[in-house]
């Protein structure tokens, strides 16, 4: 098997500082490289409908939920900012995909939807996605690709738990 970058680096430091414990760079170093490559290459179908993975995140949110959202409850189900989704969801109504109602008690309240344009585009791209995410992990059997995401799983449960307060 071919050795990885995190390997050689980890490698690298067992000779520089024997006995330090790496353990935790092998899981960290792996995550953020895995990471930061899947950024570039997993967003192809996304980039050709001309939509960023953002944006894509809160139309999938509607879509999913298949109601009606606050922009607040968009930020806390995409992870982003308040800000961040009020510049997306501004663009997204500009191109006619998300429509945007005041609410009638509360004039300070905004409820987001998909338009049926915005429904069709996310019912035809979503299986794209999945296809060309699924093409990403070829090469990988399905049984470690089902322990791979429970471990994943349970390493995510963890750190919202230990993290997600302080990022709140």
């Amino acid at each position: 098997m071919t050795e990885d970058i995190v390997a050689a680096v980890i490698r690298q430091w067992e000779e520089v500082l024997p006995g330090l414990d790496t353990g935790p760079m092998a899981v960290i170093g792996r995550l953020n490289r895995c990471s930061a490559l899947l950024q570039q290459a997993a967003d192809a179908p996304l980039r050709r409908a001309g939509l960023s993975r953002p944006e894509f995140d809160v139309l999938g949110t509607l879509r999913r939920v298949d109601r009606e959202l606050t922009p607040g409850r968009i930020a806390r189900e995409t992870f982003a900012s308040g800000a961040a989704v009020t510049k997306r969801v501004r663009q997204l109504e500009e191109r006619g995909l998300v429509h945007r109602r005041t609410d009638d008690r509360d004039r300070r309240v905004t409820h987001l939807s998909l338009t049926e344009q915005g429904r069709t585009l996310l019912d035809r791209l979503l299986p794209q996605q999945l296809g060309y995410e699924a093409a990403l992990l070829d090469g990988i059997d399905p049984r470690s690709q089902q322990e791979l995401s429970t471990s994943l799983g349970e390493l995510l449960v963890l750190l919202e738990g230990r993290l997600g307060s302080l990022l709140s």
